[in-house]
């Protein structure tokens, strides 16, 4: 403890380090970069364990999305995440959207498997608005207690929304406003300093704090989500705001003064901190743990299902792109539709191939839905498109663009936020026709979601129908009868961004790379 002179008395102070992650995605394995290790959990456990070594009062946090982005997390529905994040000790955990990626009620087993609490302040039952998680946790360390809030992204309610007896909170407003009951419950227990851990993404955080009224005593988010790697906090309403990237190549850092007697921060420093070998020990026990299960999945998922003429390309989410329109292509021509709209979403790397194991595909296209058949006037089609090209999408926000399969042209002007051209077949989209669209069962049951379409509104032109189970197995069979494919982009979106949208899509682009 520090004590420093306070008007008449002594101010006491304690020191705490807070590290923190978010966005991890099963990413356990080290990667070898300019001859080093870079991340993994082996060497993030052994920067974990060699500050708790060096401090005297130490804490890690997980801001959620434990979940999902790799072949042994998909392969072990969780399972394994659960058991090395058991071996990597966190002191508290939320709930990111991926979390649900495996169902609500897989989810509430694998709760029960983990040897560490998971807070959630958002995730209810209908029917009688029990929560499923502890809304916060109050951890007790050197004499100071620490009140942990878990805030969750309103993705989430898409994926929840397949179950009706599972409800959240809507809107910014409403978790704000549960923030402050929670707070005003647990303020009069002495509390010295209150964190939220949110997975909304950084731009939602920053006006999620600006609702915040100083009197709760928040002191600090933590966030998620947006996979953003911040040099320094960005400071709302007086709260900083910190993300740690995505994950396992940073950790973020804070190092704090806590002042015990006025419950508040006295002064902290927060830095990102790299995980690599030149200062992160490598964790022999979690090593051993991960090559169990590798072991597993290396015979499985190392066949070659093809090679392709050259590396593919996803550089954007919201623009055309090589594997975009090889997904695209391949659902089209598997269910005879007229157009399939594949989610930029569900492709999940930068670059593919040019040799595609099963192991590689699975990592590229982790979710795995059934496919629907829809039918669209020409004038939905028009309307939906809008949905999807609104400037917050374009701007780089976490809202959902869309692939879209051969034959179809479209050219958009967003400073006159409208559609120039858009032809199917080299024909131009009529009104009154009738398209057959293929989507994702996801997106099927969001329509409303994704493209301001409800669903009785398309039922009209002719009932929509479940035509597969799986999409990734058409899309893998597609390639294991492609050998020697070449994809490339050709025009079918046709973007004309306006500059200051491009430059916000360039900043966000750069703050979600890897450092």
């Amino acid at each position: 403890m520090i004590d420093r002179q306070k008007g008449n008395g002594m101010k006491h102070l304690k020191k705490l380090t807070l590290l923190h992650s978010n966005d991890m995605h099963g990413d356990f394995l080290a990667e070898k970069i300019d001859d080093r290790l870079v991340g993994g959990i082996s060497l993030l456990s052994g920067y974990i364990c060699k500050v708790r070594q060096e401090e005297e009062s130490v804490l890690y946090a997980i801001a959620g999305d434990m979940f999902c982005g790799s072949i042994i997390d998909s392969e072990f529905h969780g399972m394994s995440t659960i058991q090395l994040m058991n071996l990597l000790s966190p002191d508290i955990v939320t709930l990111g959207n991926h979390e649900v990626d495996y169902g609500v009620a897989h989810l509430l087993f694998l709760e029960k498997c983990a040897e560490f609490p998971i807070v959630n302040a958002n995730l209810y039952i209908r029917t009688n608005h029990a929560r499923l998680f502890d809304p916060c946790r109050i951890i007790e360390i050197n004499g100071m207690k620490i009140l942990f809030i878990g805030i969750i992204t309103e993705i989430t309610l898409m994926k929840c929304r397949m179950d009706k007896l599972i409800g959240s909170f809507i809107t910014l407003e409403d978790a704000a406003a549960e923030v402050g009951r929670i707070c005003n419950v647990y303020n009069s227990m002495d509390v010295d300093m209150t964190v939220l851990l949110t997975h909304i993404g950084l731009e939602e955080d920053k006006k999620l704090a600006a609702m915040l009224d100083p009197s709760w005593g928040v002191d600090m988010i933590i966030g998620g989500h947006s996979h953003d790697f911040m040099k320094e906090p960005a400071v709302v309403n007086g709260i900083p705001i910190v993300q740690a990237g995505t994950g396992t190549d940073q950790i973020g850092r804070f190092d704090l003064l806590i002042d015990t007697d006025e419950n508040r921060i006295d002064s902290y420093s927060w830095t990102p901190v790299a995980i690599n070998e030149d200062n992160c020990p490598r964790d022999p026990a979690i090593e051993e743990a991960i090559r169990t299960y590798k072991d597993q999945t290396d015979e499985k998922y190392g066949r070659i299902l093809t090679k392709f003429v050259r590396k593919l390309t996803a550089p954007y989410q919201v623009v055309e792109t090589e594997i975009g329109d090889l997904f695209a292509d391949a659902m089209k021509d598997a269910l005879g539709v007229d157009i399939f709209l594949m989610a930029s979403g569900s492709i999940r790397v930068k670059e593919f191939g040019p040799v595609v194991t099963k192991g590689d595909f699975d990592e590229c296209f982790p979710f795995d839905d059934s496919a629907h058949v829809t039918y669209w006037t020409g004038a939905q089609l028009k309307h939906g498109f809008l949905r999807i090209l609104r400037d917050e999408t374009l701007e780089g926000e976490h809202t959902e663009f869309y692939q879209v399969s051969h034959g179809v042209e479209l050219e958009y002007d967003q400073k006159s936020h409208s559609i120039i051209r858009f032809c199917f077949e080299g024909e131009p989209v009529e009104d009154d026709r009738i398209y057959s669209v293929g989507l994702q069962d996801f997106h099927y049951k969001n329509l409303k979601d994704s493209f301001d379409l409800e669903h009785e509104e398309i039922q009209k032109n002719h009932p929509s129908r479940e035509v597969a189970s799986s999409c990734c197995q058409i899309i893998e069979e597609n390639l294991q009868n492609g050998q020697h494919q070449n994809v490339r982009t050709e025009g079918r979106l046709v973007i004309r961004f306006t500059e200051e949208s491009w430059e916000k899509l360039q900043k966000v682009k750069a703050g979600r790379e890897k450092k």
